[in-house]
């Protein structure tokens, strides 16, 4: 029977390291505190999460409109929209090791955690990363990254107007990096320098922002789903007026029962018209909507859903994180959902060394390449050793290119041997059902 294990997310760690998921960043210069390199099998789960989340919330509907703006905006953006002033953590500094902390993470203020020293007092540490622009300096070449994607919606949400003339409501939205100078990055993935986001602002009318919060609330819950977390294991922390950023006026975070506490990984916040009245003053553009039907003109108000992607794909390797007994070996599998798994199916010959096993095993492969991309031919090792590799990747069938497929057995000719993951059950299928059976 399978079981989740306690020190989960230093096995967690291992696997993504020993796999390809996941390397420290520079790691042969010593890496860097913060930041953090995808492999091939990490790349490939990073990508199907956001492409299932592109066709969830942009795709498969008709009010929103994608964009993809700059990394880097000029201080004048970050000074409207409030960030210059308010995006801080508190930062204590050791008086002897000059190790600093975020206060707010420590249990003791009063000791460093690190060598027994004195933590001196208590400072607002911005967050924000600047940059500097152009060849000369100067404060008008100060621009900084963003510490989040919703300010490239709102200074775009003009451009949406005038191109696209939407009807309320509707949405601008993106998938990005965003970068936070964290005091103390920790926890792998969790809390780092350089993350990625999905996110959208949904313009509304200020009398109905209620209704689109609970409708967007719902759909947070139900994409849990999509990709395999359970949402028994997602508690909502409605957070206080003390605890919510500058421009919200409701906030509810979505965290995960983990092994490091409750993680934050999606929230959704109404962020009312804080932002686009801050741009007007700052701009001196008009970024109101008018509504020819109604024959009115306001300055929407805005729900915000974001998803922390690498946070979420964190929790998706966390959950699917499985050992058990198989055959009387132990062995440890990833049962993630086969919607996200970076290889839907691994092809194999049962023998490397014969080539007429090969040759049909390729055929097969080229064959289902076609239609499902992410599709993996493997002839390395022998077979047993395949399959616990391919479990611990979190492939959901591997596909064995036997002698009875090429007729040894005539009642089994253009047939294979399929493997559930999650079982270790085989089956005989035809070549030709396969892809109709991965599918």
């Amino acid at each position: 029977m399978a079981e989740k294990n306690d020190n989960l997310m230093e096995k967690v760690i291992s696997l993504c390291k020993r796999r390809g998921f996941i390397f420290p960043s520079s790691e042969i210069y010593g890496g860097l505190s913060g930041f953090w390199d995808y492999g091939p099998y990490g790349a490939e789960l990073a990508y199907r999460i956001k492409d299932l989340w592109w066709n969830r919330f942009v795709r498969e509907r008709e009010d929103m409109y994608g964009i993809a703006s700059s990394i880097i905006m000029p201080e004048a953006v970050w000074r409207a929209s409030g960030h210059l002033k308010n995006f801080t953590d508190p930062l204590v500094e050791c008086e002897k090791c000059h190790h600093r902390f975020r206060a707010d993470h420590l249990k003791n203020k009063e000791v460093c955690p690190d060598c027994g020293g004195k933590l001196g007092p208590e400072k607002a540490f911005n967050t924000m990363f600047p940059v500097q622009i152009g060849a000369t300096g100067g404060e008008s070449d100060i621009a900084y990254l963003r510490g989040e994607l919703a300010q490239g919606m709102f200074v775009n949400f003009k451009n949406i107007l005038d191109t696209f003339h939407p009807e309320a409501p509707f949405g601008i939205v993106q998938i990005g990096k965003a970068f936070r100078n964290e005091i103390s990055p920790r926890d792998f993935i969790y809390r780092v320098r350089e993350f990625e986001i999905a996110e959208f602002e949904y313009f509304i009318k200020e009398s109905e922002w209620e209704k689109h919060f609970e409708y967007w609330r719902n759909e947070m819950v139900e994409w849990l789903g999509d990709i395999g977390i359970n949402k028994n294991n997602v508690k909502e922390n409605d957070l206080s007026a003390d605890d919510r950023a500058h421009y919200s006026k409701r906030t509810i975070d979505f965290e995960y029962q983990g092994p490091i506490g409750d993680m934050e990984i999606q929230a959704i916040a109404y962020r009312t018209d804080y932002d686009l009245k801050n741009h007007i003053e700052g701009s001196g553009t008009d970024l109101s909507f008018r509504d020819e039907v109604a024959g009115e003109k306001f300055v929407p108000h805005v729900i915000e859903p974001t998803f922390g992607l690498g946070r979420l794909m964190l929790v998706a390797l966390l959950e699917a994180y499985t050992e058990d007994e198989l055959g009387g070996e132990k062995r440890t599998y990833l049962k993630l959902n086969k919607n996200i798994a970076p290889v839907r199916a691994a092809v194999f010959p049962l023998l490397k060394n014969k080539p007429e096993l090969v040759s049909k095993a390729r055929e097969v492969y080229s064959m289902l390449k076609k239609e499902i991309p992410n599709i993996e031919f493997d002839d390395n090792g022998n077979i047993g050793k395949r399959y616990r590799r391919q479990d611990e990747i979190g492939t959901p069938n591997c596909i064995t290119i036997d002698f009875d497929t090429l007729g040894e057995t005539p009642d089994l000719k253009d047939t294979v041997t399929l493997r559930n993951r999650d079982t270790g059950e085989q089956e005989r299928v035809k070549i030709s059902e396969l892809k109709e059976k991965l599918k």
